[in-house]
């Protein structure tokens, strides 16, 4: 065995039972976990729950204790579900929301439940490991870089099309996205998510200030921002819409997205003081960040219908498109630090994962992480320049990455914990089959999702919605 090849595996604990996970009785064993506590080391494992909360949702939640979960889900969720419900009718967009919170929480709990159950798991490709051998490991590693480098180009893009929109576009919206790259850069080198936790109460109270501005301003205008200002117009709300097979896809797979980054959770936990608090700071972050989108977006889909910007903050005029992206800039900052963060830490521990500089103050140990960090923010950039337009790269994402690491992986984790289920009684044997039918839907949502997200892009450059790539066009329809 080679040398790289040792530094890979994860290294055996005790098993812990499933009934110790459900009951809450997680020991903290140092052979347990990924980060060690010991003298002349950095000790990582210093977030409390309630800060593991707000890293989880930043957007998501109005209380503390849920303040971290919403950065990673709410700040991009919100800005793109109204556009999607447009597609989908206001009905099945709100069944949406709901059917598929409801499973990415389940799938959450799935994820934490495992991964407390099974040494050494610091991401979800360790996890694939223990199911599935190294094979596994490696392409869910892919997906998971692929997944944080994707919805960390949607922070980037964000973040440039509030700078567009304060300053009227006044320089190419190439620069703003390198100056947003650079600032990404700068707040995801922050080493421990304990140090960055204070950005996320920022970000969290920006973004959700800023949404409520505008929730609030679309309701007080006769007629959208964006809809002809003179005559008659069409306001295109319905209860039931009528997309076709491409368009359908798309914005069923951009709601998915919208609180599938679940993934990111568990690099979380190995930094958390207590793990077993993970669950509480779940439930309550994916509650919060459920009630929020499924208001908001049937709010400003009700008084915006077709005329719904993307991404939603300009729907109320230039004067609050302004008011808000001011307000809420920090928060689009901190999402796409927290994204390109948990890629890079993932990059970080693997490359360095049973070496002594994982954990101590050397050249090699800052060297990498300051490398990984880096990378992260570039590739993010790429996309974002690539694929201009925040709800297609949201699309994106959840299609291609999302449904196999946040839906299809969860359900085989379950199955691979509870396969006595499968002879068990019948609610056993019903949750059992439940878990392969979600498997099923992953399946489906990856092939369908990506193939309408890449038609429906291939569309949008012939037609001209999208310019070309590393264009400077304004995208915040300031000018």
């Amino acid at each position: 065995m080679t040398k790289s090849e040792k530094a890979d595996i994860i290294t055996p604990a005790p098993a812990r039972s499933s009934d110790s996970i459900d009951n809450g009785k997680v020991d903290q064993d140092d052979a347990f976990e990924v980060f060690k506590r010991s003298e002349g080391t950095v000790d990582f494992r210093t977030v409390t729950w309630v800060h593991a909360s707000v890293i989880f949702l930043k957007g998501n939640s109005l209380v503390a204790p849920v303040l971290t979960s919403s950065t990673v889900i709410f700040a991009t969720g919100v800005l793109t579900i109204p556009s999607a419900m447009y597609v989908l009718g206001a009905l099945p967009g709100a069944i949406n929301v709901l059917g598929w919170q409801f499973l990415n929480t389940y799938c959450a709990i799935v994820q934490g439940n495992f991964r407390n159950n099974h040494a050494g798991c610091h991401s979800i490709a360790d996890m694939a490991q223990v199911v599935g051998g190294n094979w596994l490991k490696e392409v869910v590693g892919v997906l998971f870089l692929v997944t944080y480098a994707i919805v960390g180009a949607s922070g980037v893009f964000g973040t440039s099309v509030a700078l567009n929109a304060l300053s009227s576009h006044a320089i190419c919206t190439n620069y703003f996205m390198a100056v947003a790259t650079i600032s990404v850069f700068i707040l995801a080198s922050a080493r421990k998510f304990e140090k960055i936790a204070w950005l996320t109460w920022i970000g969290f109270f920006s973004v959700y200030i800023a949404v409520f501005i505008v929730v609030v301003g679309v309701t007080t205008r006769d007629r959208p921002a964006t809809a002809p200002q003179t005559g008659d117009f069409d306001l295109g709300y319905h209860v039931i819409g009528n997309p076709t097979f491409v368009t359908g896809i798309t914005s069923v797979a951009t709601i998915f997205c919208s609180g599938a980054g679940t993934s990111a959770f568990l690099p979380v936990i190995s930094e958390m003081r207590k793990p077993r608090d993970y669950n509480k700071a779940v439930y309550l972050c994916m509650s919060i960040v459920t009630a929020s989108y499924l208001t908001f977006s049937l709010v400003v889909y009700r008084w915006c219908g077709q005329w719904v910007a993307s991404p939603s903050l300009g729907s109320a005029g230039d004067t609050i498109k302004k008011v808000a992206y001011g307000i809420g800039l920090m928060g689009l900052l901190v999402s796409a630090c927290l994204y390109v963060h948990v890629a890079a830490k993932y990059l970080f521990v693997r490359i360095l994962r049973n070496s002594e500089h994982l954990q101590k103050n050397s050249v090699v140990h800052w060297s990498v992480w300051l490398g990984c960090t880096l990378s992260m923010s570039i590739i993010s950039f790429l996309l974002a320049s690539g694929v201009p337009i925040f709800n297609y790269l949201l699309a994106l994402a959840g299609s291609l990455t999302f449904a196999p690491l946040a839906l299809g992986l969860p359900g085989y984790l379950w199955i691979f914990d509870h396969r006595h289920y499968r002879k068990g009684n019948w609610w056993q044997v019903t949750v059992y089959y439940l878990n392969w039918l979600m498997i099923l839907l992953a399946v489906f949502l990856t092939i369908g999702g990506t193939y309408g997200v890449v038609q429906n892009i291939i569309d949008a450059y012939a037609s001209g919605q999208i310019d070309r790539a590393f264009s400077c066009a304004d995208n915040s329809g300031s000018s």
